[in-house]
């Protein structure tokens, strides 16, 4: 018995302690399962921080990438501009404007020392570049001129569609401001062109180089003065006016040129004083000139003809004695110049000719003018002859007057000699030269004319004009 009882207490003791082995054992393994779990855990936490902290560096890494490229990129804009300065540093410089484009600023400057007989030469022709001089009956000694300053604008399409403008004011020695041009243009280059404001139109009485004839100013205004000999030049419908504006339509067809200019003016304002064959001329409402050419040209020949036109009847005019109106707006002219130029192929002994002719059909009145002129080796000879054939002039209240040779009806001949010789660059200076001329009129009238006569039928005169561009 007593040995059943030390076995069971034995195995009871061996039962409890394998028991509190095992709980002991059991206990272990779950703590250090709990331990291996946060391990884990903290694992995988410190593998997110790298992977984010792997992330940070690819982004960092790949704006270091784009900051490099972009300063790769301003360093070849810096080499290009760089390289674009060094390629214009010889260069002219063009003016810029908003990059829509080209500049250009010149000028022109002209003043002339003069000794004339009488500024009237026998006929109308401006012998000045004051705008407001007019024929006088004294003899002329004075300085005049003037300095012109241009201003152009030119754009132009990838297509050969062009616009600009060009204005050009001038400063007269006298103290007073004029213009010469002032318009806007806009087309396709060497194909169509339209054009508007103030400006001259295509010139279908070239005269070379002469110093006496050529001016400033306004072509189209004071060229008729009562009392003297109008050489007509195709002028009066070509432009530059004072008292209204230009619309001209031009074309280019191989060696052929197309134009069509219309002004639109105070008709009154073409007469010196608005008189005309002895009357005050009134002005009733605007002229319309048209004013059609057809030109040519190669290389060393060109031919033009034209005509131009007043199309608005009753323009201007005078009451007679009884109150009733008398239209004097007719005018029609035609012209035809040629001309010859090698110059370009024989620039030191190269020839420039022109010959011109022009014919005007107007109210009591016809006339028709011709002149041939030479240029050769700076040395310029020219000839105009002009004949009035003036079949209405109001005498009445008028006295024969010795300075007004044409003051009465009749057929006149004029004969103007025009002569110049250019020195060019003076002291050495580039578009600096030196221009002496001479002319002389001389007058031929019915030998029944009481006014003029062999002591009234000459006019002359020297000039020495200095002229410079920039």
């Amino acid at each position: 018995m007593k040995k059943f009882h030390s076995l069971a207490v034995t195995a009871g003791l061996l039962f409890t302690t394998s028991g509190a082995a095992l709980a002991a054992s059991n206990i272990s393994i779950e703590d250090r399962l709990n331990a291996l779990e946060q391990r884990l855990q903290q694992a995988e936490q410190r593998a997110q921080q790298a992977e984010a902290r792997a992330n940070s560096a690819e982004q960092r890494a790949q704006q270091l990438e784009q900051r490099t490229a972009k300063t790769e990129q301003q360093t070849q804009q810096v080499a290009q501009q760089t390289a674009a300065l060094e390629s214009k540093r010889d260069a002219p410089s063009n003016l810029k404007l908003n990059d829509f484009g080209d500049l250009k600023l010149y000028g022109d400057v002209e003043f002339n020392l003069d000794g004339a007989s009488r500024s009237g030469q026998l006929t109308s022709l401006k012998s000045s570049d004051k705008k407001d001089w007019k024929p006088g009956d004294k003899e002329r000694w004075d300085v005049n001129g003037r300095i012109l300053i241009g201003l152009d604008g030119y754009r132009r399409n990838q297509d050969g569609n062009f616009s600009g403008f060009s204005v050009q004011p001038l400063a007269d020695m006298t103290g007073k401001m004029n213009l010469d041009d002032a318009a806007f243009f806009f087309g396709n280059e060497k194909n169509w062109q339209a054009k508007i404001g103030r400006f001259e139109a295509y010139d279908m009485f070239p005269l070379n180089q002469d110093t006496f004839i050529q001016y400033s100013g306004n072509t189209a205004n004071d060229l008729y003065a009562d009392g003297f000999g109008y050489i007509y030049m195709m002028k009066e419908g070509r432009g530059r006016s004072n008292s209204g504006g230009n619309v001209m339509l031009s074309k280019y067809a191989g060696d052929w040129y197309f134009e069509l200019n219309t002004l639109v003016e105070d008709g009154t304002s073409l007469f010196q004083e608005n008189e005309y064959h002895g009357n005050r001329l009134e002005n009733n409402k605007n002229v319309a000139y048209l004013r059609p050419v057809i030109a040519w040209k190669n290389d060393t020949f060109s031919a033009a003809v034209a005509m131009e036109s007043n199309v608005v009847n009753n323009a201007y005019g005078y009451r007679d004695a009884q109150g009733q109106w008398v239209d004097q707006s007719k005018r029609n002219g035609y012209g035809l110049t040629l001309g010859w130029n090698n110059t370009a192929a024989n620039p030191d002994n190269g020839v420039v000719v022109n010959l011109n002719t022009a014919y005007l059909d107007a109210s009591g009145e016809q006339d028709f003018t011709s002149g041939i002129n030479v240029l050769w080796r700076r040395f310029e000879l020219g000839y105009i002859y002009a004949h009035n054939n003036i079949k209405q002039f109001n005498t009445s209240g008028i006295n024969a007057d010795i300075n007004n040779p044409l003051s009465e009806p009749g057929k006149y001949d004029i004969h103007t000699i025009h002569t110049s010789y250019q020195i060019p660059n003076i002291m050495d200076m580039k578009n600096f030269n030196l221009y002496l001329g001479a002319y002389v009129s001389m007058l031929e009238a019915n030998a029944e004319n009481k006014i003029a006569n062999g002591d009234n039928d000459q006019r002359y005169g020297v000039r020495a004009r200095f002229k410079y561009f920039f």
